[in-house]
């Protein structure tokens, strides 16, 4: 027998992005029930893992203006779940895909940026080569993606919001402007709102519903690279290539790294996996861009073994420019399309979303559902 719920807002998709709309939901006083299908801490979409990178070196005053608010929602959640969550190691951006302007540019958004030359950034991470000018933000670092989604799952539970692992949404159907119906095994909801954050399977979920921008979901492999010196330190790093350069030629895309601390220094290619169904991903390393990988930390990161790893998994779900899906369509908020750099903004993207909720502000026409359509 199934039995019916009447609540205000239901959030579709208990990752990083809904579990971060519930607990600004969950502060604000509303009725919020988070429905996500797989059991606490899995690894089957793109919130889990212990480190993110958190880079603050946007050049777009949107995303900066983003990333600042960010900081502040992180550490007003290492408060209220007393668990630490964003660690300021520091951010390094280097290579010839890098401006000599990038600096300036950050302190005109408001941001801390400096430009180091080659022999002071070795001398300060030893463990990375580096062969042109490096910009440094002392305000990057890592977040820990298990234990963030962890603790808003929490605050939003201690602040009165229910949160249900195990729980598969079968269907979502507009009902009117105000309504719409969630429905899963053995139960429905009639809401007000549902929020749909379900990354990888947002065009199977609401693909029929909404007139999405094109996504494309891809298998990304990033590895674990043993650390050969322990005491060595290590910033967050991006590592941006000249694709008309023969040395790169075996570069996929640019590098992203940091340390994980006990799991050793991560670093993958950015957004180039196999395109895959999310739920008939094989989880395993694609052996070319393996290759590549090893060949790069050889080359670049000399304080690692690249031939001791562990891999990892993780999908990423891409819009055509890049640029995130934030709107409302009727009763329905989508936030989707984080295209690997979502992450460090997760809890600016709840209070987005909850914000469309309220039906307070709209964000930037760059996120808009039909922009591309």
């Amino acid at each position: 027998m199934t039995v019916t719920h009447q609540v205000d807002t239901v959030v579709v998709g208990g990752g990083a992005m809904g579990s971060a709309t519930a607990w600004q939901l969950s502060k604000r006083g509303r009725e919020v029930v988070l429905l996500e299908r797989f059991a606490p801490g899995h690894k089957n979409g793109a919130s889990h893992g212990a480190t993110r990178n958190f880079n603050v070196a946007y050049l777009d005053p949107v995303y900066q203006a983003m990333v600042a608010e960010a900081a502040i929602l992180w550490r007003e959640l290492e408060a209220a779940s007393e668990t630490e969550l964003l660690n300021l190691v520091g951010l390094v951006n280097h290579g010839p895909g890098y401006s000599a302007d990038s600096a300036e540019i950050m302190r005109g958004l408001g941001a801390r940026a400096e430009m180091l030359d080659v022999v002071e950034a070795e001398r300060r991470w030893p463990g990375i080569r580096f062969d042109t000018r490096v910009l440094f933000n002392a305000d990057g670092g890592r977040v820990n993606a298990d234990a963030s989604v962890r603790a808003l799952q929490s605050e939003t539970q201690r602040l009165g919001g229910q949160v249900r692992h195990n729980t598969q949404v079968l269907s979502l159907t507009v009902l009117a402007d105000d309504r719409v119906e969630v429905r899963t095994a053995d139960e429905t909801y009639i809401a007000r709102q549902a929020v749909v954050t379900v990354g990888a399977w947002t065009n199977k979920l609401i693909g029929s519903v909404v007139a999405m921008p094109r996504l494309v979901v891809t298998q990304e492999q990033p590895v674990h690279f043993a650390q050969l010196d322990e005491s060595t330190p290590w910033p967050s790093f991006n590592h941006a290539y000249d694709a008309a350069d023969p040395r790169y030629d075996y570069w996929y895309s640019n590098i992203y790294g940091m340390l994980t601390p006990g799991e050793g220094i991560k670093a993958g290619w950015h957004g180039v996996g196999p395109v895959t169904d999310p739920d008939a991903r094989t989880f395993t390393p694609e052996i070319t861009q393996l290759a590549a990988l090893q060949r790069y930390a050889r080359e670049w990161l000399p304080g690692v073994n690249p031939d001791e790893y562990v891999d990892v998994s993780c999908t990423y779900t891409t819009t055509p420019d890049s640029d995130f899906v934030l709107d409302r369509i009727g009763p329905l908020i989508v936030g989707a399309g984080f295209s690997g750099h979502g992450f460090k903004f997760t809890p600016t993207i709840g209070r987005m979303l909850a914000d469309l909720v309220d039906g307070t502000t709209r964000p930037d026409r760059m996120f808009a559902i039909d922009r591309t359509n």
